[in-house]
């Protein structure tokens, strides 16, 4: 039950990291004039991403420590926390994540929405992404290998927060679409392209990286012996799979869409099929967050 709730607590964490990171970095290089759609969504998202962050980071605390002491009651006791916090990476990792998207909560309070929030809140999303190489196996690695790894690591968190972060945003822009915002939301999906294909090509490099320290080429043929190897198997699938369908938002969509404005036409069509799309590689991203989080409970090939 302890294991559950470990796994659950990762894929909380992980989707409220991806929209304080990817979420407020959209905002920023997308819109950034007065033709901006209507965006009284974007604070109360964050609000809610930085609060899973946050009371998510302190369970997942309890719920770790409870797994290492073997029982609840055992976790909660002053002594064990204490060591857990003080004594391993992994619950000073926990603990650097809610303080940080503690301060964004704060921000989100004490400032406007604008460029300045938008900043310090992509600042937190960085640092709580970043954290999760900590509380993984990279932070695990030893010998010459291990900084590589942990960057390796931080890159992928990173990367893949902001690009699954956009999407979010980018789904809730849709879906709470006027008649106005159809030119800013092309615009948007255009700005998304270019940071979307560096998203793509870093977790790309850092994945390969992964890979290496945690499976390596040696075992890459029984990769599908193990649970470890045959998520792995589905984590590239799906990405696959998400990369297929933002090739199609980016070069057949997106310009349909551009053409029809151009023209002056009725583009909810247009809009409906990118709409469909994006919540869809937005739904295989949620999977894909489920998928790594049960990974970093288990074992890889390379430490057996």
């Amino acid at each position: 039950m302890l294991e559950v709730a470990v796994i659950g607590l990762r894929w909380l964490q992980y989707s409220g990291a991806v929209v304080l990171l990817g979420a407020p970095l959209f905002l920023l290089y997308s819109f950034r004039d007065s033709n901006s759609p209507n965006l009284v969504w974007a604070r109360p998202t964050l609000i809610v991403a930085a609060s899973v962050v946050v009371l998510g980071s302190l369970a997942g605390l309890v719920a770790q420590t409870a797994v290492m002491a073997g029982s609840l009651s055992e976790a909660l006791k002053p002594a064990s926390l204490s060591f857990m916090v003080t004594g391993m990476a992994l619950g000073m990792a926990m603990v650097a994540r809610a303080v940080a998207a503690g301060l964004a909560l704060v921000a989100m309070v004490s400032l406007k929405p604008g460029r300045a929030l938008w900043i310090g809140l992509a600042t937190a999303g960085v640092i709580v992404s970043a954290s999760f190489a900590w509380t993984g196996h990279a932070a695990g690695t030893e010998g010459p290998g291990a900084l590589l790894h942990l960057t390796a690591a931080m890159i992928h968190a990173v990367s893949a927060a902001l690009w699954l972060g956009a999407l979010a945003a980018l789904t809730i822009l849709m879906l709470r679409r006027t008649t106005t915002d159809d030119p800013a939301i092309h615009r948007s999906l255009r700005g998304f392209a270019g940071w979307g294909t560096l998203a793509v090509a870093l977790l790309v490099l850092s994945g390969l990286g992964n890979s290496w320290f945690m499976v390596g080429p040696a075992r890459v043929t029984g990769l599908g012996t193990s649970l470890y190897g045959q998520l792995l198997i589905a984590k590239f699938a799906l990405f696959a799979l998400m990369l297929a369908i933002a090739a199609s938002n980016r070069f057949r969509l997106t310009p349909a869409l551009g053409a029809v404005l151009r023209g002056g036409e009725d583009p909810r069509q247009a809009l409906r099929r990118l709409r469909l799309n994006i919540i869809a590689e937005t739904v295989i991203g949620a999977v894909l967050l489920a998928v790594v989080a049960v990974m970093g409970t288990l074992a890889p090939p390379s430490s057996m």
